[in-house]
């Protein structure tokens, strides 16, 4: 936990993944796929662990002093490298509109960036989609385009497609 001004940064409890859960909708709506989101309160309790399961992610929250209220969250969890070795990679990042402009997503940016430096790891990896103004936030911050300096595509394999090229090994 990191108390600094008036936020405090910690890593997210039971309780607090409902408001968790209603920002993931915020950033969805924010980045045009409303319909994105198909986690529940529930199903982030169980992938950090916090029911005494296996931890897939580490959800943490910005919580205002004053109001003891959740304005930002960021969700992580462990990458591996074989160049580099253990690495952090960053799944979200986002604070409420009424909060930004006031340092706060560069203060989550910064913790997020110590945890993994405590953890021993060699980079923080993340995505931006090309359109979203935080592209220039993140340049600010020291982060490097992969997209434009190494030429990296992003690549995805959704849960049907999954499933079949699993079922393509009975055959």
């Amino acid at each position: 936990m990191s108390q600094k001004d008036n936020f405090t940064f910690r890593r997210a409890e039971k309780t607090d993944m409902k408001a968790v859960v209603e920002m993931i909708q915020e950033l969805a709506d924010f980045e045009r796929m409303s319909d994105g989101p198909q986690l529940s309160e529930q199903d982030l309790i169980r992938d950090s662990g916090l029911d005494g399961g296996h931890e897939y992610c580490q959800v943490y929250v910005l919580t205002d002093n004053t109001t003891n209220a959740s304005i930002g969250y960021a969700i992580c969890f462990y990458s591996y490298s074989t160049w580099q070795g253990r690495s952090l990679f960053l799944e979200d990042l986002y604070v409420r509109p009424a909060y930004r402009k006031q340092g706060t997503g560069a203060r989550m940016f910064r913790e997020v960036a110590a945890i993994a430096v405590r953890q021993g790891c060699r980079r923080l990896d993340f995505h931006v989609l090309s359109w979203n103004p935080a592209c220039e936030f993140y340049n600010h911050l020291g982060a490097t385009n992969l997209t434009k300096s190494e030429c990296w595509q992003f690549y995805r394999v959704e849960e049907q497609q999954l499933a079949k090229l699993a079922e393509e090994l009975k055959s």
